[in-house]
């Protein structure tokens, strides 16, 4: 189809395309490859076929903002299609008398997809068009008060996507017009190209011979764009195209949703501990900036974010992806660049996390915004000595007396009101269960309660267990996700020394505490501790289950379960919190915002320790008010900070509501007829 001049020009399009491309996309994988730490790809089979299924999912983008997700499909996989419409345009315009599966019904499906998809695209990028520029949807738009880069904020995100909506536009009307008026031509209407024949018969059926060339042969050079948008594709938002795809790929396998990878404090050529500056993050997490759909989804759902903080999880990789976009050939060849703190996000933003974790378990393409900020974190303690001095109180007490409470009673004072004995592991080495009490369950009045309950349950149901007592210390939760990776270290090693002593490593430990649950079971394996760890809720719904325990389920209560963070989200222990509720009679209602979508009680991250950061509502208080509005008269929990800051906000005002532990609701509703083991 194309003249010998348009075959060389497109010749020489192809070369140029090419060179600015080596430059652009080399620019981009040398500034990834600055980070720390390596890019995962063993398994790679298994890894390849991840990245595809994210590819071809779009990263479950379906599970949130449902219309918006219909439209971005139909642009994806229109956009996908015409991959292969793209090579078979070139081939048919580059090689004399090509048509590809002429008269082949594989022919005719492919031409009626393109023919349909073409239109599917561009009703998408209307719809888009319509959403940013028209509507103004604000779930695009970033508070005030967040730290974004000055571009992105005054029209530089909108400016990206309008260039690549027009980019793809103009492409896929360009392959409409090359087949009317290819169809034109002929002087035929074929019924596999329904929207072709439709144009070619009702506007173009008067244009001269001439005139229907001239637009066949500009339909195809859409394809130029195509050529033109490869060089510029690493210099676009859209970017997120491919790299989201490879994000999957090469990210490091986690044993939970956020995991937190121990630095190694024995390396002493490591001069560095935490992230000052864009290059001492992990490649992986450089990688996420150009991953970013800047859709703002983990946005939508930080509670930080959401009760008015400074900060923004998807603001954070939007300034790393503009910081970079500024100056990607002096970052890709030597520049060390400025710390994170001068333009990534504020000192505010970085202590208002909570570690929830939403921002990773809602990113289509696999960002992790929380580990940026642990990093920080760390930086922050570590080497800059920089954190808020209500932190101090608990790292002192952790070092001091093995508690951030700084307390000095006994360890086994919780025990004193229950009618029957609690055994140490020197009392009872054969135990069964080693029941893991925690900080809060030694030290908070409280959460005092919800440990007695589980006892009892454990006791009714005949379980041989133990207690570490005044040997148990705490695990180093808090310490880590305050950026004190040092102290997290000293006392992790500490207690897998005791645990393994005791015999845990033979037998099953059970916590009320979500996050003791989670770093005793799911962080210390990285310093040779391996444990089987069991959530309370987990082991109540078991004991039921198997008919270890009988409860009286006579008594019907509205209960609304608060799943915490690290029990739901980042673990996906959603049920069994549930079914022991039910057992134990409760009638079940649900917030809005539950199980893996359930909103932050405000205390994780270290937060617990210090106060909250400046916003226009306290955290706690916004989940308890969605709490209350279900009717609900009972808010059940699973975690002991989540109790305390739930009970804090219940004493704040409005419909008062009983806080009560999953473990106390059933030890009440143990009957007298409790099987024993």
């Amino acid at each position: 189809m194309l003249t010998p001049i348009e075959v060389t020009l497109f010749a020489l399009l192809v070369l140029f395309c090419a060179v600015a491309a080596y430059h652009t996309w080399g620019q981009m994988f040398r500034i990834i490859n600055k980070g720390q730490g390596q890019l995962y790809f063993d398994p790679l089979l298994q890894r390849i076929t991840r990245g595809i299924r994210a590819f071809f999912t779009q990263g479950d983008i379906i599970d949130d903002r449902r219309t918006v997700s219909l439209f971005h499909y139909g642009v994806a996989y229109g956009f996908i299609f015409y991959g292969m419409v793209t090579l078979v345009d070139l081939a048919e315009g580059i090689i004399p008398g090509f048509h590809f599966l002429d008269g082949n019904i594989l022919g005719n499906i492919y031409r009626l997809l393109a023919d349909l998809f073409a239109v599917v695209v561009i009703i998408g990028l209307l719809f888009f068009l319509l959403r940013r520029f028209s509507r103004h949807d604000p779930a695009l738009q970033t508070r005030q008060n967040v730290k974004l880069d000055p571009m992105a904020r005054s029209g530089g995100i909108s400016t990206d996507s309008l260039i690549v909506i027009v980019f793809i536009f103009l492409h896929m009307s360009g392959a409409l017009l090359t087949s009317s008026s290819t169809l034109a031509l002929e002087g035929i209407s074929n019924l596999w190209q329904p929207v072709s024949s439709f144009a070619a018969s009702t506007f173009m059926s008067s244009w001269s011979e001439g005139l229907l060339m001239f637009t066949q042969h500009l339909g195809w050079w859409s394809i130029g764009l195509i050529l033109l948008w490869i060089p510029y594709f690493p210099l676009t938002k859209h970017i997120h195209l491919i790299m989201g795809p490879v994000n999957f790929v090469t990210r490091p396998d986690r044993t939970y949703l956020g995991q937190i990878f121990t630095l190694d404090f024995e390396d002493e050529s490591i001069e560095q501990f935490g992230a000052s500056t864009l290059f001492d993050l992990e490649k992986t997490q450089i990688l996420d900036s150009f991953a970013c759909i800047m859709c703002n989804r983990c946005q939508e759902v930080c509670p930080a974010y959401q009760t008015g903080k400074e900060l923004s999880p998807s603001a954070i990789e939007i300034n790393k992806r503009y910081y970079t976009k500024y100056d990607m050939a002096g970052l890709a060849n030597g520049s060390n660049g400025r710390p994170l703190l001068d333009y990534a996000i504020s000192e505010s933003a970085v202590w208002a996390c909570t570690a929830c974790g939403h921002c990773i378990e809602v990113c289509p393409v696999g960002n992790t915004p929380m580990l940026d900020i642990i990093d920080i974190r760390r930086d922050q303690v570590l080497m800059a000595s920089n954190f808020p001095d209500e932190l101090k109180g608990a790292f002192v007490g952790m070092e001091r007396t093995g508690n951030p409470w700084q307390s000095t009673v006994s360890r086994l004072d919780w025990a004193k009101p229950l009618p029957f004995d609690v055994p140490t592991v020197d009392e009872n080495p054969d135990y069964d269960y080693l029941l893991w009490v925690g900080c809060a369950g030694a030290f908070n009045p409280d959460a005092q309660k919800t440990v007695r309950a589980l006892a009892t349950v454990i006791h009714e149901a005949g379980i041989s267990f133990a207690i570490l007592g005044e040997s148990e210390t705490c695990t180093g939760d808090s310490a880590r996700r305050a950026g004190n990776e040092y102290l997290y270290w000293e006392m992790a090693q500490a207690n897998i020394e005791t645990l393994n002593a005791a015999g845990a490593d033979k037998k099953r430990i059970v916590t009320s505490c979500p996050h003791c649950f989670t770093t005793i079971g799911k962080e210390y394996g990285e310093l040779g501790g391996h444990y089987e760890v069991l959530h309370h809720t987990q082991l109540i719904a078991d004991l039921v289950g198997r008919g270890k325990l009988k409860l009286n389920s006579g008594k019907l209560e509205t209960v609304v379960f608060h799943d915490p963070c690290y029990l739901g989200r980042h673990n996906g222990i959603v049920q069994d919190p549930r079914k022991a509720l039910a057992a134990a009679g409760a009638t079940l209602l649900e917030m809005e915002k539950h199980g893996k979508d359930s909103f932050c009680c405000g205390a994780g991250g270290a937060q617990y320790w210090k106060e909250e950061e400046h916003g226009t509502q306290a955290v706690n208080l916004n989940r308890f008010a969605q709490a209350q509005a279900t009717g609900a008269s009972t808010l059940a929990v699973g975690c002991p900070f989540c109790a305390n800051m739930m009970i804090d906000a219940n004493r704040e005002g409005g419909e008062p509501m009983r806080v009560a532990d999953v473990a106390e609701i059933v030890a009440e509703a143990i009957s007298a007829e409790s099987v024993q083991a």
